[in-house]
């Protein structure tokens, strides 16, 4: 045993995934240069996961998985995030549809099959909930589900789902029947077979362009029992919110420590050929770390609550609880920019260059999208109502 290593990373050695992920990752850093420039699927880093069985950490041994609990998958997509933007959050989407799959379709024969083959087949999971002009507004949906006499059918016009074409299967929301009201939604899960998608919007963007989000025109047919039994307001509360918003501050946190440590390099290297003298970007570097630490400090504080209380209803349901986990997606948001631009700042134009050992610029461009995924003017818009009705902490530890 190295007896000069720290509890956290004693604890990550011992992780039964901790060498898979770390595995993947190193396929993810090798090509994510190459996914960024060229605006392409991460296809080596994906297949590397699927080869580590990853893609099926999350789901139950008793269905053929590796039973990895929220804790494995956000270390995960933290240590993704550290070697590409695009792979963590890829791995990051499908893992929060692998987790509704597993809390709210245990119990459903069609819903565990395809827990099954997740889990055998290493099928990969995308996520369709943002459609026509909705701005993002997960919780309105426009498309419904038609019942027919053989099943059902859903034409839904999406204007993103992420690695779409690459997907063996997608879970999308949709209105319940067609006299439904706009929230009354249910979540439906349809593998390759049962859907056709007509692309409809390109992805030509700043950052995350691994990502491949086009917008899609989906067509699906299936049986009925591969509507969720659950309704999706419950999904979305206890499932789908908080597991999305752990695991993309997690990939965040990542992109943001990997240009923290690119700037310490060059810190590290200036201070060396200055005959141990700072350079003048020093104190962004202090900066870089701070905000890396509080932001670290505010995942894992909430991941702690999460994983104390994933299968109390109650707790889960509560305004203080859906108000914290909100309020993470939006501080985590912020915070991985900053850092980033902090590290950005202590580098100079070593950071700004995009050919040189230190350049921050693929890190920057790629976190900036943090605040727009589910924009957090509109998140902090929908809390402020709610928590005009909670009170005010009276100490500290209140």
């Amino acid at each position: 045993m190295n007896v000069h290593k720290t509890s956290e990373q004693f604890v990550l050695d011992q992780s039964p995934f901790f060498q898979r992920t770390a595995t993947v990752a190193a396929a993810a850093a090798a090509e994510a240069e190459g996914v960024d420039r060229d605006a392409r699927f991460p296809k080596a880093a994906i297949d590397a996961a699927r080869r580590q069985r990853l893609l099926g950490a999350q789901i139950p041994p008793e269905f053929g998985g590796g039973g990895a609990s929220i804790l494995d998958i956000t270390d995960m997509c933290y240590a993704l995030g550290r070697a590409c933007a695009s792979t963590a959050m890829i791995f990051a989407m499908h893992q929060t549809k692998v987790a509704c799959l597993i809390r709210h379709g245990t119990g459903s024969a069609w819903h565990e099959m395809l827990m099954r083959r997740v889990a055998s087949e290493q099928l990969l999971l995308a996520s369709s909930t943002t459609e026509g002009q909705n701005g993002g507004n997960v919780r309105s949906s426009a498309a419904a589900i038609e019942r027919t006499g053989t099943g059902i059918s859903l034409v839904r016009t999406a204007t993103v789902i992420s690695y779409g074409a690459e997907a063996d299967g997608v879970v999308t929301i949709a209105r319940r029947a067609n006299d439904a009201v706009s929230s009354d939604q249910v979540l439906v899960a349809f593998i390759r077979d049962d859907y056709t998608l007509e692309r409809s919007l390109e992805w030509e963007t700043l950052g995350m362009r691994g990502t491949c989000s086009a917008g899609f025109e989906l067509k699906a047919t299936g049986s009925a029992e591969q509507v969720f039994p659950e309704s999706y307001d419950k999904i979305h509360a206890q499932t789908m919110t908080p597991v999305a918003h752990l695991c993309w501050a997690s990939a965040w946190a990542g992109i943001a420590a990997a240009a923290v440590e690119r700037a310490q390099l060059f810190v590290r290297k200036a201070a060396r050929g200055a005959g141990g003298q700072m350079p003048p970007g020093a104190a962004h570097f202090t900066a870089a770390k701070m905000t890396l630490t509080k932001l670290r400090a505010i995942i894992t504080s909430n991941l702690d609550t999460y994983a104390a209380h994933e299968h109390d209803e109650r707790t889960l349901g509560s305004l203080d609880f859906q108000s914290s986990i909100n309020l993470l997606k939006v501080e985590a948001s912020e915070l991985a920019v900053a850092t980033v631009m902090s590290a950005m700042r202590a580098c100079g134009l070593s950071g700004y260059r995009n050919d040189g050992d230190f350049s921050v610029g693929r890190h920057l461009r790629d976190v900036l999208s943090a605040p727009l995924m589910i924009n957090n003017d509109r998140i902090l818009a929908n809390i402020a109502t709610a928590s005009l009705m909670s009170g005010i902490p009276a100490s500290l530890r209140d």
